[in-house]
């Protein structure tokens, strides 16, 4: 081909070829790269390049003294191979490398492959190790036999045979859908906030029109800074998404913090809702906490500021883009940037998966025990089935299960459950406003003002009219 003039044809081809002993003693390292090819791994490589790493068990299989090893890196896009068809994912940096030990096949490895792909930051994508199929269709990838290890620097893969391999970057959404997903999350915002004023003004009328038990007024208060930092949290997010592409660098610092500080707060009280419950139903007769409501509220409003001074101190928030696997920006934020995404998992994923277990730890015993009173008949005022449902879907969505469904949003199978994290959360603020209404609004006599009234069933009513 060189001969004829095709170099052209060549350009996304390189190829090393070494010459091993069987009686090789120790693993052979070879580094690779997309543009300088495969070459011997230098002992001063800082790890830009790819790494190979071939077990000696490979050599001692075979028969023949001295076998040929050829490793070859391609450039698919210049080559115009391995197309495969309705491929959803991209290959990085359009490398493919083949390897080949002798001339016979090789798979079955006890002691696997390894290849090191190595890249930067990567956006949300799923990361897959993929080997070329060993017959047609030409251009299709397989899974089986090769583990992806992903790493912030590179991706290993180990692989039991020989043949072609890549790695495959599937995105977690294309960009049509993440535009859709933002434009429903901005609408759900809107929404939300309107509810949640509608909510917070209904507590305080209630609060301010009825006579009530200390125990419902306290219920009451917690729900008012719960849908409190919902409404915060939202406009929050609102106005980081819409300033953040013009908003100077200070500016969105402190957007972000603010995005953050909502976020925790929202979760704490989240959690504090959960602990309220906990007393109620589990820890009935309890003691009197002189100003329990004010000391909810410095935990609540406090301990996430702490949190959020320490993160800014560290340098955490600033601007944030979300993009597709064609490095285009669907969406700008501030937030916490990329570079102190440990602040993210940390103080976001790490807080909540706690909370979430407790929370749904105490959903679980307050279910069983209404369940149990109202099969014994001890409590009127909830025998209606689709009042317990209510309930029981109300203190879902008040303990924060929504959320949870953020954990199950990885990889190019996550778009259902990006619609539905993005649509339930939106809906969150009505789904409270419709429980409280129907829960504390006392319309008869036996109508109940407070979840305690489960526990509490000596009592006809929780709330008085004046």
């Amino acid at each position: 081909l060189l001969q004829s003039g095709l170099h052209s044809q060549l350009a996304g081809l390189q190829t090393l070829l070494l010459n091993v002993s069987r009686a090789v003693t120790r693993d052979v390292l070879i580094a690779f790269s997309p543009t300088e090819g495969p070459s011997r791994l230098n002992s001063t490589e800082k790890g830009k390049a790819g790494k190979i790493h071939l077990p000696r068990g490979i050599f001692q299989s075979l028969s023949s003294q001295t076998v040929r090893v050829v490793v070859t890196v391609l450039n698919i896009q210049q080559l115009g191979m391995f197309k495969e068809i309705n491929q959803t994912g991209q290959v990085l940096d359009n490398t493919v490398v083949g390897i080949t030990v002798g001339e016979s096949s090789i798979s079955g490895l006890q002691e696997r492959v390894q290849l090191t792909f190595p890249h930067g930051e990567l956006p949300q994508v799923s990361q897959r190790c993929r080997a070329a199929l060993p017959s047609p269709p030409a251009g299709g990838w397989r899974s089986s036999g090769c583990d992806t290890q992903p790493g912030d620097k590179g991706t290993v893969c180990s692989c039991d045979h020989l043949t072609f391999f890549t790695l495959l970057l599937s995105p977690a959404l294309d960009g049509s859908t993440a535009r859709a997903l933002m434009a429903v999350a901005t609408a759900g915002c809107g929404v939300a906030m309107a509810f949640s004023i509608f909510t917070m003004a209904f507590c305080i009328f209630i609060r301010c029109r009825f006579r009530l038990e200390d125990t419902v007024r306290t219920n009451l208060g917690l729900h008012l800074n719960l849908v409190g930092s919902l409404l915060l949290l939202n406009l929050a997010f609102l106005l980081s998404t819409g300033l953040a592409g013009r908003a100077p660098p200070s500016t969105c610092r402190a957007l972000g913090g603010l995005t953050h500080y909502c976020l925790l707060c929202c979760f704490t009280w989240t959690a504090l809702e959960g602990c309220q419950l906990y007393l109620l139903f589990v820890k009935v007769l309890g003691t009197y906490i002189h100003h329990y409501l004010a000391k909810l509220c410095l935990l609540g409003w406090g301990f996430p500021a702490l949190v959020v001074g320490v993160a800014g101190a560290l340098g955490s928030y600033g601007k944030y883009h979300i993009q597709t696997m064609d490095h285009q920006t669907i969406a700008h934020l501030c937030w916490i940037t990329s570079k102190h995404l440990l602040v993210h998992y940390i103080t976001n994923c790490g807080y909540f998966g706690l909370i979430f277990l407790f929370n749904m730890a105490v959903f679980g015993v307050v279910t069983h025990k209404s369940c149990s009173l109202q099969g014994t008949g001890a409590v009127q005022g909830h025998s209606k089935p689709w009042k317990v449902v209510l309930v029981a879907a109300g203190l879902f969505c008040l303990l924060g299960a929504t959320w949870a469904l953020a954990f199950l949003t990885y990889g190019i199978s996550s778009a259902a459950v990006l619609h539905l994290f993005t649509v339930l959360n939106s809906l969150q603020g009505i789904f409270i406003f419709i429980w409280l209404v129907v829960l504390y609004y006392p319309k008869t006599k036996e109508s109940t003002g407070s979840l305690s009234y489960i526990i509490r069933h000596d009592k006809t009513t929780t709330g008085s009219q004046d």
